[in-house]
């Protein structure tokens, strides 16, 4: 389920292979998958563990996912 929708201005920016508007349109769509495989359980000072989500490898996951997206054919870019 989408969150935030990207407006379609956007939708065709990120079609046309503009990163910027890849990356909101990825975020929008996929953002609880991208924080769920960022989290990691980091100790806390008083010994408990703590599930954080990790934002460098946030940001790895969505550079991935930016390298990908130009091996998808042009008829399944359309369906972004």
């Amino acid at each position: 389920e989408m969150q935030n929708t990207p407006d379609i201005e956007t939708i065709r920016a990120a079609v046309a292979g503009e990163a910027l508007a890849l990356e909101k349109v990825l975020v929008a769509c996929y953002d609880d998958e991208i924080n769920r495989l960022a989290t990691v359980k980091k100790r806390q000072p008083d010994g408990s563990i703590k599930a954080v989500v990790d934002e460098d490898m946030r940001q790895r996951l969505i550079l991935k996912l930016l390298e990908a997206i130009p091996q998808v054919p042009q008829e399944g870019a359309a369906l972004l």
